[in-house]
């Protein structure tokens, strides 16, 4: 018997990266999920895993559309009866010097990373205090809270947060729902690969190497890894959390300095 069996999650962000990888080990441990992203990618992800066995429908969503998250919300109720589950995953990262950043860059980040996840806890949330019943995990992460490299203003602005929304939610929607943050660090997706090329375009493998070599456990997270804490997060053995953030960086955030120590 799996952990998720019998829950229903809808996961945003979910065509590629660690959405991908939550949505296939949400499967694998008994849930149907709703997979909501703006791409094709979505519905082709959604059709592996319906030819592996597994309850999964497509949903085209953007985030920072109201409307739009409303209509993928129904369109997974319709399909399996009610929504458990929300990660509320689907983010970017675009880098950029902070004198010279677009505006319009800067909006991106807090439309799609803050607005996304309030759209869609929005959107939820009426369901899971109806029932007395659900689980709320947002994607954040070290950068912005805890960490931050250069370029990285917006990014670290909007998942810093993402923090204070998870606490909200946590203390206003308790005790029936559960409200938790997920901090990763580098994890291996098309997202980081694509920052890794605006560091270096010349050589972005140099950029995945350095970071490598800079974390204790010596590489970045597998996005399935990823996927591990938040179905954790997600079921009832994790009943007696709320409002907690949770990192998952390998220990990247553990050293002091890069030179002292034996």
């Amino acid at each position: 018997m799996g952990k998720l069996d019998g829950k229903t999650a809808l996961i945003t962000g979910a065509s590629k990266g660690i959405g991908e990888g939550i949505a296939r080990t949400f499967v694998k441990h008994g849930a149907r999920v709703v997979l909501a992203a703006r791409g094709q990618g979505v519905e082709d992800m959604a059709a592996q895993l319906r030819a592996e066995g597994a309850q999964a429908v497509a949903v085209r969503m953007d985030v920072s559309d109201m409307d739009s998250v409303r209509a993928g919300y129904e369109a997974g109720v319709k399909e399996f009866g009610q929504i458990d589950i929300l990660v509320s995953n689907a983010g970017i990262c675009r880098l950029g010097d902070f004198l010279t950043q677009s505006d319009e860059d800067r909006d991106a980040h807090l439309d799609i990373n803050v607005k996304g996840a309030w759209n869609t806890c929005k959107a939820v949330l009426p369901g899971m205090v109806e029932r007395k019943w659900g689980k709320i995990v947002i994607m954040s992460s070290v950068t912005g809270d805890m960490v931050a490299d250069p370029g990285e203003a917006a990014y670290a602005m909007s998942k810093a947060a993402l923090v204070g929304l998870t606490k909200a939610l946590a203390r206003e929607f308790a005790p029936c729902v559960n409200v938790n943050a997920i901090c990763p660090g580098y994890v291996l997706t098309p997202m980081v690969r694509g920052m890794a090329d605006q560091s270096c375009p010349e050589n972005p493998q140099s950029v995945i190497d350095g970071i490598a070599a800079s974390i204790p456990l010596g590489r970045l997270a597998d996005p399935r890894e990823v996927g591990e804490l938040a179905a954790f997060l997600s079921s009832d053995e994790a009943s007696y959390l709320t409002g907690a953030q949770f990192v998952i960086d390998g220990g990247s955030t553990l050293p002091e300095t890069s030179t002292m120590g034996v």
